[in-house]
C-alpha cells in the first residue's frame, strides 16, 4: 500500500461514498491528463484552457452550485478534496480553478437573485464560460475598504472606472481576451467623510469599457495560471448586474472569503503530500556512503516533521471544512487560522523535499521546485499571513 493509499482509508477526509468516489475521479484526472502538460504550461506560463474546460462535464466547475443551476450541490469538504487533489499535481491549475469555481461561481451561486443564477450559472458550470473576481487594486489589497474602483449610478444604469490587479483568469490568453465573467467589486462614490459602500456587480467579457491592461508575467510560481490587470474606463452596465443591494459586497465577501481561504488551504495539502511523496521515494533509491538516504538522521527529520506537520494540519483543514455552512458565514475564525497554518507548512515542507534531493531537488525534473515556487503565493493570495494574524486575534478578543 503506497502512502496515498493509506491516506485515502480515513473518514475524516473522505466521510462518505460520494467523497471518497469523487477524490479517486479527480486523482485519476490529475495523473493521466494533468500531470502530462503541468510543467509544459508553468514553462509557457500558459493557461491550458482545453483541459480546463474538460472539468466542466466532471461537475467539478459548478462543485458547490446547486444542481437546477447546472452545478453538482456538494459541500465545502468536496471542494477541499478537488484542490487537494488537482494541486498535487499543478497547482497553478488549481488556481485557476479556484478563482472559477470558487471566487466566481460559488459566489453567484450563494448571492445573486434566481434571474442571475439561471443567466450566468449554467454556462460557468459547464465551462463554456471562465470566471474571475475582481477585488485587490493597485493601491488596495488587503485593505479593501480603501479601494478606488468606482461604480457610479446614472439612470438605469451602473457607470465603472478604475483599475484591478493581480486578477487570476483575468485574462485567458496572451492577446489579452477578457474573461468570459467577472464578479467585480467597486465602491460608491463618497464625500470627504462618508463610510465607503461597496457592491457587487457582474461583468462580462462583451461589455464596452472593460479591457485587459496587461499579463502579469515571470512571477515566481503559478506561472501556468494567468495573472491579469483589469481596466474598466466609463463601463456601462445595466442595473440588473447588480448583485443584491447597493452597499452589500462586504456580506458577499464574508461569505466567500471563508470557502477561498479553506480551499487555499486545501492547495497547500496537495503541494506538502506530493513533496512527502517524492522525498520518500528519493530517499529509498538514493545512496550516500554506502546507505540508503533515509538511515540518516538528517534525512529522516526532514521526512518525519515534514509528514506530522501535513497531517496536523489536514486535520484542521477537513475537520473545518466538515463545519463550514456555504450559505452562512460565521467561520472566519477557523478559515483564517487553517490557512494560516497550512500555507507556511506547505512552503517549508517543499523546501525540505529540495534539501532531501539536493541538487535534483533544485531543477524542475523531480517537481518539487514547480511546488516551492507555488507554495509561496498561498502566504499572500486570499490575504496574507499578516492579514489572517490581525483577524485571529481580532475575533479571539471580541469573544472575551
Amino acid at each position: 500500500m503506497s502512502v496515498q493509499e493509506a491516506w485515502m482509508k480515513y473518514d475524516l477526509y473522505n466521510p462518505s461514498d460520494e467523497h471518497a468516489i469523487l477524490r479517486r475521479s479527480i486523482r485519476t484526472f490529475a495523473e493521466k491528463e494533468l500531470e502530462p502538460q503541468a510543467e509544459e504550461f508553468n514553462n509557457k506560463e500558459q493557461f491550458n484552457i482545453p483541459l480546463f474546460r474538460k472539468l466542466g462535464p466532471l461537475g467539478l466547475l459548478g462543485i458547490t452550485t446547486p444542481v437546477e443551476y447546472g452545478g453538482s450541490g456538494l459541500d465545502a469538504l468536496a471542494a477541499v478534496i478537488a484542490h487537494e487533489e488537482l494541486s498535487a499535481v499543478d497547482p497553478a491549475f488549481a488556481l485557476a480553478y479556484l478563482a472559477h469555481a470558487m471566487l466566481c461561481v460559488n459566489n453567484i451561486a450563494v448571492n445573486a437573485d434566481d434571474a442571475q443564477k439561471k443567466r450566468y450559472l449554467p454556462k460557468l458550470c459547464s465551462g463554456e464560460w471562465i470566471g474571475a473576481m475582481g477585488l485587490s487594486e493597485p493601491g488596495a489589497g488587503t485593505d479593501v475598504l480603501s479601494m478606488s474602483t468606482t461604480a457610479k449610478k446614472s439612470g438605469a444604469s451602473y457607470i465603472l472606472n478604475g483599475r484591478k490587479l493581480w486578477i487570476t483568469n483575468g485574462t485567458v490568453d496572451d492577446a489579452g481576451t477578457p474573461c468570459d465573467c467577472l464578479l467585480l467589486y467597486a465602491a460608491a462614490e463618497r464625500k470627504e467623510g462618508e463610510r465607503t459602500k461597496i457592491s457587487t456587480f457582474i461583468v462580462t467579457a462583451e461589455d464596452k469599457g472593460f479591457s485587459v491592461g496587461q499579463k502579469i508575467r515571470n512571477k515566481l510560481g503559478m506561472r501556468a495560471s494567468t495573472t491579469a490587470e483589469l481596466c474598466f474606463d466609463d463601463c456601462s452596465l445595466p442595473a440588473e448586474r447588480l448583485l443584491g443591494a447597493e452597499g452589500e459586497a462586504i456580506t458577499h465577501m464574508m461569505r466567500n472569503l471563508e470557502i477561498e481561504r479553506l480551499t487555499l488551504a486545501a492547495m497547500a495539502l496537495g503541494i506538502a503530500r506530493r513533496c512527502i511523496d517524492v522525498m520518500c521515494k528519493y530517499a529509498n533509491e538514493r545512496q550516500a556512503f554506502g546507505k540508503k538516504l533515509h538511515a540518516f538522521g538528517q534525512i529522516q527529520a526532514h521526512i518525519a516533521n515534514s509528514y506530522a506537520e501535513f497531517n496536523a494540519a489536514r486535520a484542521y483543514v477537513y475537520d473545518t471544512a466538515r463545519r463550514l455552512d456555504l450559505n452562512k458565514p460565521g467561520n472566519r475564525l477557523a478559515s483564517d487560522a487553517v490557512k494560516l497554518i497550512a500555507a507556511p507548512m506547505a512552503k517549508t515542507v517543499a523546501d525540505r523535499a529540495i534539501q532531501v534531493l539536493g541538487g535534483y531537488g533544485y531543477v524542475g525534473e523531480y517537481t518539487v521546485e514547480r511546488l516551492w515556487r507555488d507554495a509561496k503565493l498561498l502566504e499572500i493570495g486570499g490575504g496574507t499571513n499578516e492579514a489572517h494574524q490581525k483577524n485571529i486575534t481580532s475575533d479571539l478578543m471580541r469573544a472575551l
